[in-house]
C-alpha cells in the first residue's frame, strides 16, 4: 500500500495541473446539480405546503348567480364541497399602484382552500370595511395591516385587516385578478358566485369538472381553475432554472467522466514501462488498477465536499432567487438526504469511468512488448505527399497527419473535446433566447407594452382619445378577454378579440397565417395540446352560454396563461354580440419610449378611469439564468482544458518516436515544435465546426421543446451569432496551440539519449 500512495504522490507532481482542474471541475458539477435540487424543491415545497396546510381545493367553479350549486355535493369523487361564495370584480389602488382584484363575499373562514393567515387577523362582522389580501396583491399594492386601500371610481374605501397565502392561482398583473376576501356586504351587487371542490381522488380532476359543469349547464359556468394549473404556475421559473442546472449538470458530468476516461487511457499508454517495471517487481493488475483509482477518486471527493460545503454553508447568501432557494431547501426534509446522494453519486460516476480506463493499466504485460515501427495510420497519405509536393509548409501538413492519422484514437479525441464545447453552444443559446425576450420581445409574442383597462365610467371613444394623445403610444388595439369553456367542458381558456379586420393585431406567428377573415382564429401551443387540435382544425368554445366557432388558421406564440389562448379579431366576436364593446387596449408604443413614464402619464391623463400596467416578459423571471449560465461556461470550459491538456500530453508522446526521423530529413526544433502546435490546434479546429454543428440545432430542440411544454409554443429559440461562434472556435483554437506550444517545445529539444529512450 506505501508503495501505491508513494507511485501515486509521484504521478500527483507530475500532472498537478490536470489534478486541479479536475478537482474544480467536480466542484463545479456538485454544485449545479446541489442548485437544480434546492430550485425543483423550491419550485414545488412553498405551494405544496400552502396547499396542505389550508385543505386546499382541487377545483375551483365560478358560477352565475343563478346556478344550483348544492347539486355538485351529490357528485360521485367529490370529498366536501365549500361555498359559493358570492363574487364582484374591483380595483384597489395604494400609494401610486393599482390592481384589479376579485371581492369575495366570504363571512367565516372557509372549511376547504383555508387562507393561511401571515400577519394580521381574519375578517371582522364589526368592521365590515374590513378585507384580507392575498400576499402577492398585498406586495403589489404595497400594503399591510392597518392600511386603507381605495376603490377608484368610487368613494369606498376598504381597511386592510389581513395579509394571507392560498393555494389558488396567484395575481398577475393584466392576467389574473387578486384575491380580496371581504363581507359579503362589501361585495355589493354580486356579478357571480364561486365554489370550491375537494376530491377524493385528485387525478380525477377532468372528469369531475365534467361532471360538475354538466350538473350545473355550461351556461351557468363561465370559468374553471383547477390545483394543477395553480401548482404549475407557482412553480413557474424556479423549475424552469432547476431543469437547466439539472440538464447542464448532467452533462457536465458526462463530460468529465469521458476526460477522465481519456486522461487515464493517454497516461497509461505514457507509462507502458513504468507500469511493466511495477508488475515486474511483485505489483498486481488490482493493485495498478488502484493506483489510478485511488487518485481520482481523491480528486473526485475533493471536489464534491469543498462544494457540499460550500452549498451548505454560503449557498444561501447567493443574490437573488438562487439564494432563496437554498435557504428554503435547507428546511426541507429531503436536504439531508440530497446533500449527501448527490456528491456520492457523482463520485461514484467519476469512479466508475475511471475504473474502466484503469482496467486497461491492469492488462499491461510484465515485459514491455516493442513498439511497431509504424502505426497502421502512420504512413504519408496521397493528399498529404501532394500538399508536400506542392511546397506547403512541412509542419502544416505533417501536423495535420499526427493529429488524424490514428483511427480509433482521433475520432475519440474530437468528440471527447467537442463535447464541452458543445454544451457551451447550448449554452450561449440560452443566453441569446434570453437576450430576443429583452431586446426583440415583439418576436416571441409580446408586440405590445402597456396593458390599459378603462372603467365604466369612460367611453371607448373618450379611453382612445386619451390614449392616442401621448406622443409615445404608435398604436392602441381595442380588445376584450373573456374565460371560454373548452369542448368536453374540463377546463377554462382565454378568448381574445384584439384590433379590427382594419387594424388588425400584430401576432407574432410560428405556423400558419394571420386570421384575417370571418371566424377565423390564432391559438397558442398551450391550447392546440389542450384540445389535441392542430393548425386548420375548426373548435367549438362556450362563452357563458353562447357557443363559438373558429376556425384555427395561425400559431401564435403566447407566453400568457400558458399559451391557452385562442385569438381574434373583435369584430368576429361583435358578430356573436354586436353589443360587445372593449375593455381593454394594448398599446405599442414607439422607438425609445420608457413604458413606465408613459404608463404615468396615462393614468394621470386618465384621472382615475385607466390601470395601465407593463405586458409581463418572462424574461424577468429568468434573470438568474445569466448567472447561472456563465458559471456553467466556465465549469464546462474547465472539463475541456483537462481534455486539451490530455490531447497535448498524447501528442508530445506520440511524437517522440518520429523526433529522429523529423531531425535526420533536416527539420529544426521550431518546425517539429509547430508539427505537434498544429497538431493540437487541427483537433481543436475540428472539435469546434463539429460542437457549433451540433450544437446549434440540438440548442434550438432543447429551448423549443421546453417552450411547447410550457404552452408558449417552439419558435422562440435564438442561436448564437456567427461571430459569437467563429469567437469561441477561435479561442478554442488559439488556446489549444498556445498550451501546446511550450511542451512540444521541451519535447523537440530533447536530448538524443532521451530520445532514443522514448523510442525504446
Amino acid at each position: 500500500m506505501r508503495a501505491t500512495l508513494r507511485w501515486a504522490h509521484s504521478d500527483l507532481r507530475t500532472h498537478r495541473g490536470e489534478a486541479l482542474f479536475l478537482v474544480l471541475a467536480t466542484a463545479g458539477i456538485v454544485v449545479s446539480l446541489l442548485l437544480a435540487t434546492a430550485l425543483f424543491g423550491y419550485a414545488t415545497n412553498p405551494w405544496q405546503r400552502v396547499f396542505t396546510q389550508a385543505r386546499g381545493a382541487h377545483v375551483w367553479l365560478h358560477t352565475a348567480p343563478s346556478a344550483d350549486t348544492g347539486k355538485l355535493t351529490g357528485l360521485d369523487g367529490v370529498e366536501s364541497v365549500t361555498g359559493p361564495y358570492p363574487t364582484a370584480s374591483a380595483t384597489l389602488a395604494s400609494r401610486g399602484a393599482r390592481a384589479a382584484v376579485e371581492l369575495r363575499g366570504t363571512p367565516e373562514e372557509p372549511s376547504v382552500g383555508r387562507p393561511l393567515l401571515t400577519s394580521g387577523h381574519w375578517l371582522d362582522p364589526a368592521n365590515p370595511d374590513g378585507v384580507v389580501l392575498e400576499s402577492r396583491l398585498a406586495r403589489a399594492l404595497l400594503a399591510a395591516p392597518g392600511d386603507t386601500l381605495t376603490l377608484p371610481g368610487t368613494d369606498r374605501t376598504v381597511t386592510v385587516l389581513g395579509v394571507a397565502d392560498s393555494a389558488e392561482k396567484r395575481y398577475r398583473p393584466g392576467e389574473q385578478p387578486g384575491l380580496v376576501w371581504a363581507q359579503p356586504s362589501a361585495v355589493g351587487e354580486p356579478r357571480g358566485r364561486v365554489v370550491a371542490l375537494r376530491l377524493t381522488d385528485p387525478e380525477d380532476t377532468d372528469y369531475a369538472v365534467q361532471r360538475a359543469v354538466t350538473v350545473l349547464g355550461s351556461g351557468a359556468v363561465s370559468e374553471v381553475s383547477t390545483w394543477k394549473q395553480a401548482r404549475a404556475e407557482a412553480q413557474g421559473d424556479n423549475r424552469l432554472l432547476g431543469q437547466v442546472l439539472g440538464l447542464f449538470g448532467l452533462g457536465a458530468l458526462v463530460a468529465a467522466g469521458l476526460a477522465v476516461h481519456g486522461a487515464i487511457g493517454t497516461r497509461i499508454r505514457g507509462h507502458l514501462r513504468d507500469i511493466s517495471v511495477l508488475k515486474a517487481i511483485g505489483f498486481t493488475p488490482g493493485q495498478v488498477v488502484r493506483v489510478f483509482l485511488i487518485q481520482h477518486l481523491a480528486y473526485a471527493l475533493l471536489g464534491a465536499l469543498a462544494a457540499a460545503a460550500v452549498v451548505q454553508g454560503l449557498g444561501s447568501r447567493i443574490p437573488g432567487r438562487l439564494g432563496d432557494a437554498v435557504g428554503v431547501w435547507h428546511g426541507l426534509p429531503g436536504h439531508t438526504v440530497a446533500l449527501l446522494v448527490v456528491p456520492v453519486t457523482v463520485v461514484l460516476f467519476i469512479g466508475a469511468t475511471t475504473g474502466l480506463a484503469a482496467w486497461r493499466a491492469g492488462r499491461v504485460p510484465p515485459v514491455p512488448v516493442p513498439r511497431r515501427a509504424a502505426s497502421p495510420g502512420g504512413r504519408l497519405s496521397g493528399a498529404a505527399r501532394s500538399a508536400l509536393g506542392l511546397r506547403l509548409p512541412p509542419a502544416l501538413v505533417l501536423g495535420w497527419h499526427r493529429a488524424f492519422s490514428r483511427r480509433l484514437r482521433s475520432p475519440a479525441t474530437v468528440a471527447r473535446l467537442a463535447l464541452p464545447l458543445l454544451l457551451i453552444v447550448v449554452a450561449m443559446s440560452a443566453w441569446t433566447t434570453i437576450d430576443r425576450f429583452d431586446g426583440r420581445p415583439e418576436q416571441v409574442g409580446l408586440p405590445t407594452s402597456l396593458t390599459v383597462h378603462a372603467d365604466s365610467g369612460l367611453t371607448d371613444r373618450a379611453a382612445r382619445t386619451v390614449l392616442e394623445d401621448d406622443p409615445q403610444v404608435a398604436a392602441a388595439y381595442p380588445g376584450v378577454e373573456v374565460a371560454a369553456l373548452v369542448p368536453g367542458q374540463t377546463a377554462t381558456i382565454a378568448l381574445r378579440g384584439l384590433g379590427t379586420r382594419q387594424d388588425p393585431y400584430p401576432y407574432s406567428l410560428a405556423e400558419g397565417r394571420a386570421a384575417t377573415g370571418r371566424d377565423e382564429a390564432v391559438a397558442g401551443q398551450g391550447l392546440l395540446a389542450l384540445l389535441d387540435a392542430r393548425v386548420g382544425d375548426w373548435v367549438r368554445i362556450t362563452v357563458g352560454d353562447q357557443p363559438q366557432v373558429l376556425h384555427i388558421v395561425g400559431r401564435s406564440i403566447e407566453p400568457e396563461n400558458a399559451g391557452r389562448v385562442i385569438s381574434t379579431s373583435l369584430d368576429t366576436l361583435r358578430e356573436n354580440d354586436p353589443g360587445l364593446g372593449p375593455t381593454l387596449y394594448e398599446l405599442q408604443l414607439g422607438p425609445g419610449a420608457d413604458p413606465d413614464a408613459v404608463a404615468d402619464r396615462l393614468t394621470a391623463a386618465g384621472e382615475g378611469h385607466l390601470d395601465v400596467h407593463a405586458v409581463p416578459n418572462p424574461a424577468d423571471g429568468l434573470s438568474p439564468l445569466r448567472g447561472v449560465i456563465v458559471g456553467l461556461i466556465v465549469v464546462l470550459a474547465l472539463i475541456g482544458l483537462i481534455e486539451l491538456l490530455t490531447a497535448i500530453g498524447g501528442t508530445v508522446r506520440e511524437g517522440e518516436r518520429d523526433l529522429l526521423a523529423l531531425k535526420a530529413i533536416g527539420l529544426s526544433p521550431r518546425q517539429i515544435t509547430a508539427i505537434t502546435v498544429v497538431s493540437t490546434g487541427c483537433t481543436a479546429l475540428v472539435a469546434a465546426i463539429l460542437a457549433t454543428g451540433l450544437g446549434v440545432p440540438l440548442a434550438h430542440w432543447l429551448i423549443d421543446a421546453q417552450g411547447a411544454s410550457s404552452g408558449i409554443g417552439s419558435g422562440i429559440a435564438a442561436g448564437p451569432s456567427a461571430w459569437l461562434l467563429l469567437l469561441l472556435g477561435a479561442a478554442a483554437v488559439a488556446g489549444a496551440t498556445a498550451l501546446a506550444a511550450l511542451p512540444a517545445s521541451r519535447a523537440a529539444r530533447r536530448r538524443l539519449a532521451d530520445t532514443l529512450s522514448a523510442v525504446a
